[in-house]
């Protein structure tokens, strides 16, 4: 097979060139409509009726109760409606010209084909249900007669029975009953106690008098109220709160029999959970006692220039200790920062000097790897150290996201032209719920997403994905995994989350000679976790893998750490040893963080969303993991094998240069996804890409296998909480799709398959199938990066040579009270050609021509 080097630049396409904005209306899509389940119309209402009659009789008695040095704000009612059909239906609950608000949706306990929904109703609309209810038992809706129906109507008043076709009129006009498509579907109706308002597990909720810290999300501008309560009900509150677009959180200590006085005299809270957000404990790892063979390495080292000093690595963690001789070259003084000055910026024993283990890594990489070659080493980038981690384990509970971003303030003050990634490998101990946003994973979105009224930049952010943390038995390897979710906050879209897999096998230690690796080479490292067990809804996570070590076992013990199976790094007190082993989820996290410095660093004018692509794109599976699909595999296993690894590992070499066979084309645009028309938003405009192709080198390839790879990536706003399951209030602001141009497929068919605007009236939508996409449409629209592999003959690749880029829903769509309709969208595409095979080739030099020579092309 030719060896062919990764030498060559990317080639950037200009948009200016290759990119056409067009107006989009989104094609209709298929499918049956919802069902209604089936109801005796008057039983159904007259039960319903009589639980909405006991639900304001109850509330009249709830608001004698009230404390008038408590009724702070906007008084009302909270109401539980269980309702079927899952989240179909759920938006009717809502009606903004009453003030009446959704504020809470979680599973019910009667049922997992039902939903509890909570909803704020003011005092003066109390009666607003049982209205609908009534509307419902008694009035039709009216629906329009077609001509057939009319001339039979006509023919029956006119010359056989007046009688008969009035009886047939009103049956042929008498439409659905009122109201239908909400009450239908209603179970019951009851008003809520602060049970209804926690959207945790419930086996969580603690006990009624029991003083814990509590995550409390509040209903928009309801701030400042609930800080006047929380200090008039002696509610000890931290000093940070996150914001966002119709929440802020709190943390809060007390207990329920507070909170319930809180939602009975004021409307102020939406939902809460627990405070969970705890940082993760590491083990200890043994270190077999060091060479100093810094001297040496340190003469290889060429330092930090001026131009590196304008990159850097801002490491969130346990602080630093900056005196080690391998780290003080590229960590300046004044870039070792804290969140707290009475925790002081040195690292600590509590953490086993987690955050100068970190530090080493992602300055070096694996260290055993620096020393081993005699090669010189250059430091693209410094590095920035942020404190978030105090020195004692019995502090209280803090809102974590607040601190992350507090965090990143700093840094950005203290630097404010440099560019950065902010690494950060501080999970929670508790997994998150099936992949549910919570306040520190949307914040982390909020700071990759920026915040545009303050003209913020959008960042590039790497955590982990959490390591497991009870004991690894061989024989539950890698089942463990598949059922250990990802950690808080990995669920965060915008991130780029690291998991860990191993190449580390051989032990040399005579001390474990006869033990061996639990986990096979090439295959998932024993702590990392996954997201198999999430909701389907919810970002694909980790999005790659990197080097995590390996644990081993002699048979009879569980999987022990060994010095041989982890990567190697600097150690918190110098003075007592240069080195330490280090491993797991963090050490992969530190792993990508340097690899993405080492592609800024190269590229420096490219997008966050654009170093997070080419990582992304330049992960493969191994073939340890490609083992664990059979031979003709389903979705389900794709989808597994993407929940465990992610898109696999990255190549550094790969995301940095392309090679003759292997070239990836950059595209860096942005498109306003939706307008206002008149009252309702719309989708508004694509953006049609055609490729500078190779066709005739693509051709005379003729049956030759090629593959071609599609990566998009883009920052969403977040908008949390649980009534984010309902389509209205979706999380994410917005979402884009890709789409490519099939074989055989004219343009114009194309831009008709995609854009309903393309179509002359009534004209269908052409239908080709595409089943060459690896993971197909379903499982490319995860999240907030999007990437997918076809394979094929070069002559049908020849062919595929435009690709769409088109909106798709969200918040920024959905809920317009939040005006955000004209928000532009930025985004980052990648598409790379590989021709696979003993070919000898060079499709490189006639894109780069093509490139060079283009004009604008009128599409």
């Amino acid at each position: 097979m030719p060896a062919y080097q990764h030498n060559l630049p990317h080639l950037y396409v200009p948009i200016p060139d290759q990119g056409v904005s067009q107006k989009y209306i989104p094609p209709r899509r298929g499918g049956s409509k919802s069902s209604l389940p089936p109801r005796n119309r008057e039983e159904h209402a007259e039960a319903l009726k009589q639980a909405c009659e006991k639900m304001i009789e109850e509330a009249q008695q709830q608001k004698l109760l009230r404390e008038p040095e408590l009724t702070i704000g906007e008084s009302g009612v909270y109401v539980d409606f269980q309702i079927q059909a899952k989240e179909i239906g759920a938006v009717e609950l809502e009606n903004s010209r009453k003030k009446i608000e959704l504020v809470a949706v979680r599973q019910s306990e009667d049922g997992d084909d039902l939903l509890s929904v909570t909803v704020f109703i003011p005092d003066q609309a109390t009666d607003f249900f049982r209205d609908k209810i009534e509307a419902y038992r008694d009035q039709d809706t009216k629906k329009k007669l077609s001509s057939n129906r009319v001339t039979i109507i006509f023919l029956l008043l006119r010359e056989i029975d007046c009688i008969a076709g009035l009886l047939l009129l009103r049956e042929f006009t008498r439409g659905n009953p009122k109201n239908q498509a909400l009450i239908a579907r209603l179970e019951n109706i009851q008003l809520s106690d602060v049970r209804q308002l926690f959207t945790d597990e419930p086996e969580f909720f603690p006990e009624t008098d029991q003083d814990v810290w509590w995550e409390i999300w509040l209903r928009q501008a309801q701030l400042e109220t609930f800080k006047q309560l929380a200090e008039l009900l002696q509610i000890r509150t931290t000093e940070h709160s996150i914001s966002f677009p119709e929440r802020d959180v709190v943390l809060a200590l007390t207990n329920a029999i507070t909170l319930s006085r809180v939602i009975r005299n004021t409307g102020v809270i939406a939902e809460l959970r627990l405070a969970k957000d705890s940082p993760s404990m590491f083990f200890e790892m043994d270190m077999k006692e060091q060479v100093a063979w810094v001297d040496d390495l340190l003469d290889r080292v060429i330092e930090p220039s001026d131009k590196s000093n304008k990159l850097a690595i801002c490491l969130l963690d346990s602080g630093v200790t900056r005196t080690h001789r391998l780290i003080e070259i590229a960590l300046a003084p004044k870039d070792v920062l804290t969140c707290n000055p009475l925790w002081g910026t040195a690292d600590s024993q509590l953490w086993h000097g987690h955050g100068t283990s970190m530090a080493g890594i992602l300055l070096y990489g694996d260290l055993l790897n620096a020393m081993a070659k005699p090669d010189k080493i250059w430091l693209s980038h410094r590095l920035e150290s942020v404190k978030i981690l105090p020195d004692r384990d019995d502090n209280d509970p803090d809102l974590y996201g607040a601190i992350t971003q507090e965090a990143v303030y700093q840094a950005e003050i203290n630097a404010p032209n440099r560019q950065r990634i902010i690494c950060m490998a501080v999970t929670s101990q508790y997994e998150t719920a099936q992949g549910k946003p919570s306040s520190w994973s949307s914040a982390i979105d909020q700071l990759c997403f920026g915040d545009r009224d303050l003209q913020e930049p959008q960042r590039l952010i790497v955590i982990s994905i959490g390591n497991i943390r009870t004991d690894i038995l061989p024989e539950r390897y890698p089942d463990l995994n598949d059922v250990s979710q990802a950690e808080n906050p990995a669920q965060a879209w915008n991130a780029l989350v690291v998991g860990a897999y191993t190449d580390k096998v051989n032990i040399s230690d005579r001390k474990y000679i006869s033990w061996q690796p639990i986990a096979p080479a090439g295959d998932l490292s024993p702590r990392s976790r996954t997201s198999i067990l999430w909701n389907t809804q919810w970002p694909i996570r980790p999005d790659v893998v990197m080097e995590g070590g390996n644990l081993a076992t002699d048979g009879i013990l569980t999987g022990m750490d060994v010095d041989d199976l982890q990567l190697l790094t600097t150690y918190y007190k110098p003075l007592d040893r240069q080195f330490n082993t280090f491993g797991d989820t963090s050490a992969a996290t530190a792993l990508v963080s340097h690899m993405a410095a080492r592609i800024w660093a190269e590229y420096p004018r490219y997008l966050p969303e654009t170093v997070r692509a080419l990582i992304v794109h330049s992960a493969e599976w191994t073939p340890a993991m490609l083992k664990h699909l059979p031979k003709k595999p389903r979705q389900i296993h794709k989808c597994a094998i993407l929940r465990r690894y992610g898109y696999g590992v990255p190549n550094l070499g790969k995301a940095l240069q392309s090679a003759q066979n292997d070239l990836a084309m950059i595209l860096e645009d942005d498109l306003q996804p939706f307008y206002k028309d008149g009252s309702t938003i719309k989708a508004k405009e694509m953006n049609l890409h055609q490729l500078p192709w190779p066709k005739n080198e693509l051709e005379k390839l003729r049956e030759a296998e090629v593959e071609m790879k599609v990566t998009l990536s883009y920052f969403v706003e977040p908008n949390p909480g649980e009534r984010g399951r309902v389509r209205r209030h979706s999380y994410a602001s917005h979402g884009l799709r890709f789409a490519v141009k099939q074989t055989l497929e004219e343009l114009d068919d194309f831009k008709k398959r995609i854009n309903r605007e393309e179509r002359e009236v009534e004209e269908d939508s052409p239908s080709i199938q595409d089943n060459e996409w690896f993971l197909g449409v379903q499982m490319q629209s995860l999240g907030s990066i999007h990437s997918d592999i076809w394979r094929g003959t070069a002559a049908d690749l020849a062919q595929r040579d435009a690709v769409a880029v088109y909106p798709v829903g969200g918040w920024w769509k959905n809920n317009p009270a939040q005006r955000k309709w004209e928000q532009r969208a930025r985004y980052s595409l990648i598409v790379s050609i590989r021709v696979l095979g003993d070919i000898e080739t060079d499709i490189y030099t006639p894109i780069q021509n093509i490139i060079k020579q283009s004009t604008p092309i009128d599409i």
